[in-house]
């Protein structure tokens, strides 16, 4: 495997991990984000957490982990919904001394379509809650990193993260999301977010889906932010490759090796 593939992550679901790609991630020293559902919270134990964490720490492995997301609603006008929210997101803060990770991704939850009559009131429960969280997670050594879904451009994103940003929050860039859902370019996203990155999410689509094809096979021209990272002379950011397919993972490795200005 390449030697490039040292310095990202590769998202991997934490059962996914636990049944079977566990002794690939190790014997090919890949670093993983671990991604949470409701589901793995439930399911498994705190020594099978301990169990997984500990080999990879051996083994010298960065870790990075993924909030759950599915149905929940951080900033959701129902309390109920929020309280519920709140509770897995207690059970992934408790398994930040576990994996000990360089950064939590979360996503805002932010849907124009359903919360745009309610925006003010949509920002004030974000951030309360997100405040909360990167307090929670920081004292135990961790970075939220707030990544863009649904939103239509960095406008939208900036209106809760311009809140939160002093709170030592950062911004997790998901090319996938922004070509699939965005209406704005990509190079607008770094004029007004760049210099908050601390973190990409890589995929590709033809921008019409969230296909989370590899690097090169959609639509999507990276060289807009290799070149952003360039010019700005910036040391990478954290870096995940997010492939829903294992065939994926090898092009979009050898795609970075050829464009990438490491």
């Amino acid at each position: 495997m390449s030697r490039i593939l040292q310095s990202l992550q590769v998202n991997i679901p934490f059962t996914m991990l636990y049944e079977s790609y566990l002794p690939r991630f190790i014997q090919n020293k890949i670093n993983p984000e671990i991604g949470f559902d409701a589901i793995a919270l439930d399911r498994f134990s705190m020594s099978d957490y301990k169990n997984i964490a500990k080999q990879l720490h051996q083994k010298g492995r960065s870790i990075t982990l993924h909030a759950p997301f599915m149905d929940l609603s951080p900033c959701s006008p129902d309390l109920a919904v929020r309280k519920l929210t709140r509770h897995r997101f207690r059970q992934l803060a408790e398994l930040i001394p576990v994996f000990q990770p360089v950064t939590v991704v979360c996503h805002s939850g932010w849907d124009n379509k359903r919360y745009s009559y309610i925006k003010d009131a949509w920002v004030q429960a974000g951030v309360e809650f997100w405040s909360w969280f990167a307090e929670d997670i920081g004292k135990k050594g961790a970075l939220l990193m707030m990544e863009n879904v649904y939103e239509y451009g960095p406008d939208e994103f900036m209106y809760l993260f311009q809140k939160l940003k002093n709170n030592g929050v950062g911004f997790c860039l998901d090319t996938g999301h922004q070509a699939a859902f965005g209406r704005a370019d990509l190079s607008e996203w770094l004029k007004i977010l760049g210099a908050d990155i601390g973190q990409l999410h890589l995929h590709d689509n033809h921008g019409e889906q969230d296909d989370h094809l590899a690097l090169g096979k959609g639509g999507i021209d990276f060289r807009v932010l290799f070149r952003y990272f360039k010019k700005m002379k910036a040391d990478p950011p954290v870096i995940t490759l997010e492939p829903h397919d294992e065939k994926d993972l090898c092009p979009s490795i050898k795609y970075l090796e050829d464009v990438w200005p490491w």
